[in-house]
């Protein structure tokens, strides 16, 4: 039967098994069948597939959230300023596909209040499969697990403390509409409505080739002429294939519709790894790189910093760009002249995670783990790595020493 209902959900909602895994699948269905008191497994297809309701349930069963607000924070920032050098006809409309629990719809609405846009002048449509994730985000109470990272000053601007812990101010809650949707049925979910910013962060991952680019197809319907698109750093590679081009925003993921030329991204020049730099004032780049060893150990300036800054910029730029075989050249090349550190074995695992090399993305991240044990970003994508592969203790097991480490560090 699991087969059966394997091909089920990716008729549905076009859900790859094999990116969840077999385990995944297997245990969701036991669940529903518990939760219906039906021991016989044919007994449960067969309600299964006479009944919408039981088959949304299964759905929300296998559809597993991890979000926080501002999750990948450059991809905010770049949201917001492509919208304030874009804002030709107003309202800006967003749309947040998958919107899983709602952080990320009501990030977008905090980050474009940040950036000067008043009430009326931006809406957020926010989208999911799941029934249940949006009836969370409609109720919008969120724990410690929803605010993560050491960047938390929004919390005081944009919150009230409620029963259950926290909420969006009334503000924030206004902007934003959600509703259940699939992004294989465009026209049913979303009408005739272009959007000028989309963000689909970390769905492609769980389709197949051949889905991905139906996905790919229908996401650039949506999308107005010169819309920008946002997707998750293991996707990168992706909307280059559509005639997507790169919005060269570091750590932003972030795509252009159309041969429009982006004059507002940073564009860093090529760095020769060999060759000095001019230095370069760091102090204000939106870049915040973890520190390894222990606090208060003096550290020697045997390297010289900016280099090595400028150099692992150069890696993102060529990321962002698609290019994930320079990437990875430009990569090795730069533990060949600087050394290993966790933020070059990340980078490393990220390209060759959109390269499709699976097993060597998971190597490089443990590399990064191993140099920085509680790296936020290589703990969860190698948590999102082991669950595509199907081994969800190993992914479980990173979740909760993601979250461990940061109930010590008081995020």
């Amino acid at each position: 039967m699991i087969g059966a209902v394997e091909k089920l959900l990716t008729e549905t909602i076009g859900l790859d098994a094999a990116s969840v895994g077999q385990t995944v699948i297997r245990q969701a269905v036991k669940d529903r069948m518990a939760a219906c008191r039906i021991i016989d497994a044919q007994a449960y297809w067969e309600h299964l597939t006479s009944s919408a309701q039981e088959l949304q349930e299964l759905v929300n069963a296998v559809v597993i959230p991890e979000t926080w607000f501002f999750r990948d924070r450059e991809a905010f920032t770049m949201l917001a300023r492509h919208a304030r050098e874009n804002k030709r006809t107003l309202p800006i409309k967003v749309l947040s596909l998958p919107c899983s629990t709602g952080e990320e719809a009501y990030s977008v609405a905090m980050a474009m209040f940040d950036g000067g846009f008043a009430a009326h002048e931006f809406k957020i449509d926010a989208v999911d499969v799941s029934t249940r994730n949006v009836a969370i985000a409609e109720r919008a109470v969120y724990g410690r697990n929803s605010f993560r990272g050491s960047n938390l000053e929004f919390k005081d601007r944009y919150f009230e403390t409620t029963e259950g812990g926290l909420r969006p101010n009334a503000a924030v809650l206004k902007q934003v509409r959600f509703r259940v949707g699939n992004l294989f049925d465009p026209r049913a979910s979303f009408g005739q409505e272009a959007y000028d910013i989309l963000l689909c962060r970390n769905l492609l991952i769980y389709f197949n080739r051949a889905l991905q680019d139906r996905a790919l197809t229908c996401l650039k319907d949506l999308l107005a002429k010169d819309g920008l698109l946002l997707v998750g750093p293991a996707e990168g590679a992706l909307p280059r294939l559509h005639g997507f081009i790169s919005a060269e925003w570091p750590l932003a993921f972030a795509f252009l519709r159309s041969e429009h030329v982006n004059t507002m991204a940073p564009k860093p020049a090529a760095i020769p790894l060999r060759t000095p730099v001019p230095k370069v004032n760091r102090s204000s780049s939106a870049l915040t790189r973890p520190k390894i060893g222990k606090e208060g150990r003096p550290q020697p300036p045997a390297k010289p910093v900016d280099r090595i800054s400028e150099s692992l910029i150069e890696v993102e730029r060529i990321a962002n760009a698609g290019r994930v075989k320079e990437a990875q050249e430009v990569a090795l090349a730069h533990l060949k002249a600087f050394g290993p550190s966790a933020d070059i074995f990340y980078l490393l695992g990220l390209v060759q995670d959109a390269d499709g090399a699976a097993s060597e993305a998971a190597r490089s991240y443990r590399r990064a783990l191993y140099l920085a044990p509680n790296h936020r970003e290589a703990l969860v994508h190698l948590a999102l790595l082991l669950r595509k592969q199907g081994d969800r203790s190993g992914a479980e097991a990173l979740v909760g020493r993601l979250d461990r480490a940061q109930k010590r560090s008081g995020t």
